[in-house]
């Protein structure tokens, strides 16, 4: 920037001299490295060193003072010096987005390896923040492959593994569970984010989807390099087939209390991962001798202990669980009864895990009380777990038939109880009115869901997003951890897709070059919802643009023109149900709004008329073809980005026309200079159609959506029985 002016550089050598330069700065750089990283070692012209010369000179040229009265003074610019035997980029570091990344790594990494990854956490996330998408992405696009852009990128996945590790360490396994996800998919030769990935999902109750992901490793290393997983990954595993206390969650300790961490087996197994992750990487020195760790969780021991001998009143959040089990599983009368065993045990951990207690199994049936060690947050912990719960055990049918399956319900109260200490240490013996209440809502609950009293969802909506029930008894759904918003960094709907659209919008606003994205996913991936959440994140920007939005019905190809005219209709601001002088009066007020000429304005506006047209857009043609008619559209819309950047969402576009694949496919293409962002989203079936979409062009880009991994029956039997019977050789052992 030079005096809040962006500015402009050359060619892509004198973009690609900047960022060489850049990436050391403050370092002299050999004329014959700069020549070898722009052209290769044997592929430079003879030209090579007078095209390098002209490169410097046009960035002396650029990074030359501006002549205002504001303009700074040239020690404080950057600097492109000549210094034998080649060049030196004279920069502030504190103006280098690298450089202000290693630092912030670098204290975060200390403050990891002290013990104290609540400090640790932001100063990771901050360093990660400044990353808005690939290193030099525009140099990169053309065919660049420096060493050193590898380095920088293998340095971002290291401090990525060390964010995780920071949040793992607090707590946070359900804020990091989908960007764990994704970079294990991305990078699976990991072991390390992968070990991160298996404890995430194990806290979360998930125990048979981190096996899963242990399996899945192990294929991938065996297949392509010959290698079993690490020890510690291996170590990892271990610990999670026999469920060990050492993977449990340390409980944080008071606010007053320093910032220290205490490391487990579980963390030092995880820690432990590619060559890359070694010393102050890994933050994985241990605390200095002596140095106090968290509290320990507070299981049904911690709470028997506290609990006062005699009968007392208490407070308490009340869990009542039923796990049905499909009932093609179970081929026995024993392996039925082991299943069951398996799934109570499950319970049982999951219960423990959020510091409540089992105090009753029958059958499939659990009661679980939270609160009796005097926690304030007791409903909120109680509707944790029985999320937990679901997500373990709730199995969807292989077969398709809804009746095969193994399914969770759940049910949450809250209320005053009376306790009976068990002298022998046992659980309580609980009465109270609540109990009754939990009881009956349960009954009530379909299957997979959680439902929960309305005094649970008031004490509990700070962190839970809850939908409203039309039952008599008032109830209301858990859907799962509330959102942080889309402009939080640890927003739990934030994920890598949404990243690469919002990158790509504003490279798209800054530049002013149109670009259409084509998010392609099977149904149940969730394409609407990330063009959905991609939408409201785009109009709530401070400088947001334009955001128009239409989908294709299932019967979008009975007309060829229906998305262009509901994406024009949107522009215009036509509401459904607009009267026909309304519709047309609103299209021509837009269309002398973008055209001064009376000439154009009057020839758009014949030939744009039955996109709006109530009667019906075939029956308006009158002498034109559809082909002029989408031909004006995409000028309109091409003349109306350069008046306000524009961004187009279109949904299922896989229903459309050939026509309209045609016009929304060349829409960025054959636009010219102009902050138009075309997004549209389609199943598998566009590529049936169009095999070649957007292949071989310069201003598109295709995202794809994988449908997420969910265990099979098969999965759970194998996992339950393994619990039960590890369970019955621990108590023939003891």
């Amino acid at each position: 920037m030079d005096e809040g002016r962006t500015v402009v550089l050359g060619g892509t050598k004198q973009r690609a001299t900047l960022g060489f330069l850049l990436l050391q700065a403050n370092k002299v750089v050999a004329t014959s490295q700069l020549l070898n990283a722009l052209w290769g070692v044997d592929d430079a012209p003879v030209t090579a060193r007078k095209i390098l010369q002209n490169a410097v000179y046009g960035l002396r040229g650029a990074l030359t003072p501006g002549r205002g009265a504001g303009a700074q003074a040239p020690t404080a610019r950057a600097a492109l010096l000549t210094q034998p035997p080649g060049y030196v980029m004279r920069v502030d570091p504190e103006q280098v987005d690298l450089h202000l990344f290693h630092t912030w790594v670098g204290q975060g990494r200390d403050r990891l390896a002290s013990g104290a990854p609540e400090a640790a956490a932001p100063l990771l996330r901050d360093a990660l923040a400044l990353w808005r998408g690939p290193a030099l992405a525009d140099l990169v696009e053309t065919g660049v492959e420096w060493p050193e852009l590898v380095a920088v990128q293998n340095t971002r996945l290291d401090v990525l593994e060390d964010y995780f590790e920071a949040q793992l360490a607090c707590g946070r396994h359900h804020e990091v569970l989908a960007e764990l996800e994704t970079m294990v998919r991305a990078e699976p030769l990991r072991e390390r984010s992968c070990g991160q990935l298996m404890l995430a999902l194990y806290r979360c109750g998930r125990q048979a989807d981190a096996l899963t992901v242990f399996s899945r490793v192990r294929a991938v290393l065996v297949e392509s390099l010959g290698l079993e997983p690490g020890q510690a990954l291996q170590r990892l595993q271990q610990l999670i087939l026999t469920q060990d206390p050492a993977l449990a969650l340390d409980r944080a300790r008071e606010p007053q209390a320093p910032l220290t961490s205490h490391r487990s087996p579980a963390a030092d197994a995880i820690s432990a991962g590619t060559p890359a992750d070694t010393g102050a990487a890994a933050g994985g020195r241990r605390p200095a001798a002596g140095t106090r760790g968290p509290a320990p969780a507070p299981g049904p021991a911690a709470a028997t202990a506290e609990r006062p001998v005699g009968v007392e009143r208490r407070q308490v959040g009340v869990l009542c669980v039923r796990h049905r089990l499909a009932p093609s599983l179970g081929g026995t009368d024993q392996e039925h009864v082991d299943l069951l065993a398996g799934a109570a045990l499950l319970v049982r951990e999951q219960v423990e895990r959020h510091g409540g207690t089992v105090t009753a199994t029958i059958g499939s049936v659990c009661l679980a009380l939270f609160g009796l060690d005097g926690r304030r947050d007791a409903p909120h912990q109680a509707v944790l777990a029985a999320l937990a719960i679901r997500d373990v055990l709730d199995v969807p049918a292989q077969s398709g038939a809804d009746t095969d399956r193994s399914t969770v319900h759940a049910a949450v109260t809250m209320g005053e109880v009376l306790l009976r200490a068990c002298d022998r240490g046992g659980p309580p013996t609980v009465i109270g009115a609540v109990l009754d209440e939990s009881q009956a809502l349960l009954s009530g609950v379909p299957a997979s869901e959680v439902r929960v009293s309305d005094a649970v969802r008031r004490a509990s909506e700070h962190g839970i997003d809850y939908l409203r029930c039309a039952d008599p008894a008032g109830s209301w759904q858990a859907l799962g951890l509330r959102s942080l918003g889309a402009d939080e960094p640890d927003s739990a709907e934030r994920s890598v897709e949404l990243d690469v659209l919002r990158g790509l919008m504003k490279r798209t606003l800054q530049r002013a070059v149109p670009h259409l994205v084509t998010v392609l996913g099977e149904a149940g991936t969730g394409k609407s919802r990330l063009l959905t959440d991609f939408g409201r994140w785009a109009a709530a920007r401070p400088d947001a643009p334009l955001v128009l939005t239409a989908d294709v019905p299932e019967d979008g190809a009975a007309s060829p023109l229906l998305v262009a005219g509901r994406l024009l209709a949107s522009y215009c601001g036509i509401r459904p149900g607009a009267d026909e002088a309304t519709a047309q009066s609103a299209l021509e007020r837009e269309v002398r709004a973008l055209y001064p000429s009376e000439e154009t304005a009057h020839l758009r506006l014949e030939r744009l008329r039955p996109l709006v047209a109530l009667s019906g857009v075939e029956a308006a043609f009158g002498e034109m073809c559809p082909g002029e008619v989408l031909d004006a559209w995409r000028e309109f819309f091409q003349e109306a980005a350069q008046r306000r950047p524009l961004v187009l969402c279109v949904d299922d576009l896989h229903h459309a026309t050939d026509m309209a694949l045609d016009a929304v496919g060349e829409l960025a293409e054959s636009a010219g200079a102009g902050p138009l962002f075309v997004v549209a989203c389609a199943g598998p079936e566009l590529l049936a159609l169009r095999p070649s979409w957007a292949g071989g062009k310069s201003r598109v880009t295709t995202v794809t959506l994988d449908r997420p991994e969910r265990i099979t029956n098969e999965q759970l039997v194998e996992f339950l029985l393994l619990a039960a019977r590890s369970q019955g050789s621990q108590n023939v052992a003891g």
